[in-house]
């Protein structure tokens, strides 16, 4: 295990970053496929938003699916291997959702859609979860009934549409979020109906947590001490630039399995983790390793 630290420290020295660099400094690694779709990104819901211009939905936990009218993709520009009869008859119209397995299952959504040969039984517990159409011209609000219609056609029991309502109030949506969670959810999504599809993170669409939780990349192992010698000590994971923000770089130490600090996630690897706000840099606080981004 001493040996792979040190040869993961090596390769990071190699492209340039064996130590934790000024804040926005550049990191050599592989450069995301040129077939990333153009996704629609979701900010935090933050108090003080207008409830009245959005619709409400259920947060599902899976892998982001984007079917382009004639192949699925995952947000990160992989070709989703699928069984034949899971796409049968879908149109040539792009369709934006989640790859779900049920509440509870993202470990079984990841492990199904990242298979190259499909497991044809796993698929079978599948569901294709439709949020948003974003070839379609006009708002939101327009793209509700349109969407319902297109899955309404093609009429296949594992392709839905999810759910769009309005809530009242903030402490409205405070219940419906906490009712949300207790029934499995892992949270809710708000989206502006008068919005555009863009493929850009923006204020027209928000999430919605009992936690805040963000992504960042791996760039390195830190060597554990103590009781964790010979295994990960920690992480050092590069949060992206957003909103004119520079990209900034921290240890994540806490969070894992003894089985994770044993075969830690490979650098280049997108995690996702939680916190408790940020401090005045900007490095959030109380960050907790979650999981590791297959989609």
């Amino acid at each position: 295990m001493q040996r792979r630290f040190f040869l993961s420290l090596i390769g990071l020295t190699l492209a340039g970053s064996l130590l934790p660099a000024a804040a926005g400094t550049p990191v050599a690694l592989s450069p995301p496929p040129s077939s990333v779709p153009s996704l629609m990104l979701a900010n935090v819901y933050r108090s003080g938003i207008v409830l009245a211009d959005y619709w409400v939905s259920e947060k599902f936990d899976g892998v982001r699916g984007y079917w382009d009218g004639q192949a699925l993709w995952t947000r990160g520009g992989e070709r989703v291997a699928a069984p034949g009869w899971f796409t049968a008859g879908w149109p040539n119209v792009a369709m934006d959702g989640e790859l779900w397995a049920g509440h509870g299952q993202f470990p079984k959504a990841v492990s199904t859609v990242r298979q190259q040969t499909p497991d044809d039984s796993a698929w079978r517990s599948m569901r294709f979860m439709v949020f948003d159409l974003p070839a379609h011209g006009g708002p939101f609000t327009e793209r509700i009934p349109a969407l319902n219609g297109v899955v309404s056609r093609i009429d296949q029991h594992w392709v839905q549409a999810v759910e769009q309502f309005k809530v009242a109030s903030p402490q409205a949506l405070k219940t419906l979020l906490s009712k949300t969670v207790k029934n499995g959810g892992e949270g809710l999504m708000l989206h502006r109906g008068a919005s555009l599809y863009k493929g850009q993170r923006n204020d027209d669409l928000l999430k919605l947590k009992t936690h805040d939780d963000s992504e960042a990349r791996v760039l390195a192992h830190v060597p554990g001490q103590g009781k964790y010698a010979g295994k990960l000590g920690a992480l050092l994971v590069e949060m992206p630039e957003a909103d004119g923000k520079p990209a900034q770089r921290f240890k994540l130490g806490t969070g894992f399995t003894d089985a994770q600090r044993q075969n830690p996630p490979a650098i280049g690897t997108r995690i996702t983790y939680r916190f408790r706000g940020v401090n005045d840099s900007g490095i959030p606080r109380f960050a907790s390793f979650m999981r590791i981004r297959e989609d």
